[in-house]
């Protein structure tokens, strides 16, 4: 499959954005930091520490990297693969459903980051592999919706954002002891405005499983007039929650509330 996504990549007419150490550009679209270690159930806090490693020596492959109108950012285009001669280590990765270890892992709170800071910007998301239908580890110090995350799997899996705006953009990523930085800038600011938000959040029990629903929303606000114009549903989560009931900070319900109806316009993502 990497081959063959090579050999498709090859084969393409898409031009993909590169790095340009010496170019920043003036305007902070949205900014972000996340947590490096979290508490993840009962995984092994070793494999925080490996993937702490494993961030900082990719962020510097991302960071800087110029999205010009018309172009395409690939996340693997700019990492590469994930060895251990290059310095990577295990880290924690999903496996048929189940936490497990391998060279690398941890790397999706990169792109985590990433398609956190694009909701907020008008680039296109091409490629976005969600990893919502399964409710791993309960929440600790939580800052984004559950399930607005991605999964990418060197290289066919891939988080590829292009830019059909008229002005280019540029992510800024660093690691500190703590977090993980993220800044997505751009040349001028924009007219438009994006706040993402929860709605219809609870546990439902359901043929002896306990799940996790909620719905993933985004409103784009005009700056001049300061009214939302569009309402979006970027995604609706009802994922089997993996870990004991006792962990879950809400009440459970015994079925699912009849869902709402809303005049939505879908994004795909």
């Amino acid at each position: 499959m990497i081959i063959t996504r090579k050999f498709k990549d090859f084969l393409s007419s898409t031009a993909f954005a590169r790095r340009h150490p010496d170019e920043v550009l003036p305007v902070v679209v949205y900014r972000h930091n996340s947590l490096i270690r979290r508490k993840l159930g009962n995984v092994d806090l070793h494999l925080q520490e490996n993937k702490a490693a494993s961030l900082a020596i990719a962020a510097p492959l991302v960071n800087s990297v110029v999205i010009h109108p018309g172009e395409t950012f690939s996340f693997w285009k700019l990492v590469g693969s994930c060895t251990e001669a290059k310095g990577y280590r295990e880290g924690l990765v999903i496996n048929h459903g189940r936490p497990d270890s391998g060279i690398g892992g941890g790397l999706c709170q990169f792109t985590n980051l990433l398609h956190w800071m694009v909701l907020h910007s008008e680039l296109t998301i091409v490629e976005h592999h969600h990893h919502g239908d399964l409710d791993l580890f309960p929440d600790f110090n939580r800052q984004i919706p559950f399930g607005s995350g991605t999964s990418i799997i060197y290289n066919y899996l891939d988080y590829r954002v292009r830019n059909n705006t008229d002005q280019s953009y540029q992510f800024l990523v660093s690691t500190t002891d703590e977090h993980l930085r993220g800044e997505l800038r751009a040349q001028r600011a924009p007219e438009v405005k994006f706040h993402i938000r929860e709605e219809d959040a609870y546990f439902h029990e359901a043929g002896g499983n306990v799940y996790r629903h909620n719905k993933v929303m985004r409103l784009r606000r005009d700056k001049r007039t300061g009214l939302v114009t569009s309402t979006e549903q970027i995604i609706e989560n009802n994922a089997l929650v993996a870990y004991q009931r006792e962990l879950i900070n809400a009440p459970i319900l015994k079925s699912a509330p009849p869902k709402k109806d809303a005049a939505l316009t879908p994004v795909q993502v």
